[in-house]
């Protein structure tokens, strides 16, 4: 569990809720559905719009990630990398079948498959970069659902701010229906300039973040099979892996 990411969201509520009651005001006045229901729902079907729906649902399953602590497995991956460069020098590169089989990842088992085959080293690496420039391409389009959407949020509460105004420019011959529509323009406004910047973009960020991570350890696994298919020495690949701390 992240608890970083889990603070800062409570830290950013709560910042709110507090200076709300500071202000003297209570916390309810925030509550507006109607508020909530053109922020929310405008902003969702301008980012369906732009996104294909299987873009956006991978969008959502990866908001995990942001509760999620990243893993540095890179210690792993040099024992690994060391034991598979080891055993294909002492025993041919057809003895590293058996680590094939043990793992669970792809983007390695891709690699293993490749050296075992005899690719050339030069190859594997071209072959390597071409994938993984495919994968953050794929992986970007996800994370860019939540960038536009924070992008979306400000505007479409402005535009429920002013949806608010004529709701109270229609009533002025009734006091008693203008607080209302004031407090539907003022709220929609907190709404959308929240969401984004509470929530939309912290969120975009992080992904960014982790997504930049994943390409680096990708970047890192390449290097090491073009290294074992090239024959080099395992200190060589030790300075490879060591060179993406």
């Amino acid at each position: 569990m992240d608890w970083s990411s889990i603070a800062g969201f409570v830290l950013a509520i709560s910042g709110l809720l507090f200076g709300q009651i500071v202000e003297g005001a209570h916390p309810s006045s925030l509550l507006q559905p109607a508020a909530f229901l053109i922020v929310f729902c405008g902003t969702l079907g301008a980012v369906l719009v732009q996104s294909r729906m299987a873009t956006f649902v991978r969008s959502v399953r990866m908001l995990r990630n942001v509760f999620k602590t990243p893993q540095d497995n890179r210690q792993k991956l040099t024992r690994d990398a060391l034991l598979w460069n080891m055993t294909a020098r002492r025993e041919g590169v057809l003895s590293l079948e058996r680590y094939l089989r043990q793992t669970k990842d792809p983007f390695v088992a891709k690699g293993l498959r490749m050296v075992i085959d005899g690719v050339e080293a030069e190859r594997i690496r071209e072959i390597m970069e071409v994938d993984i420039a495919a994968y953050e391409v794929y992986q970007r389009a996800a994370v860019r659902v939540w960038d536009s959407a924070g992008g979306y949020a400000p505007t479409i509460g402005i535009l429920g701010a002013v949806l608010g105004l004529i709701h109270v420019m229609e009533n002025l011959s009734e006091p008693s229906k203008l607080g209302a529509g004031i407090a539907v323009a003022f709220v929609a406004t907190i709404y959308g300039v929240g969401l984004a910047n509470l929530v939309f973009l912290p969120v975009a960020h992080k992904l960014k973040e982790q997504l930049g991570r994943d390409v680096e350890k990708r970047e890192m696994l390449a290097d090491i099979f073009y290294s074992i298919a090239a024959g080099e020495n395992s200190r060589v690949i030790e300075e490879r892996i060591t060179s993406y701390e």
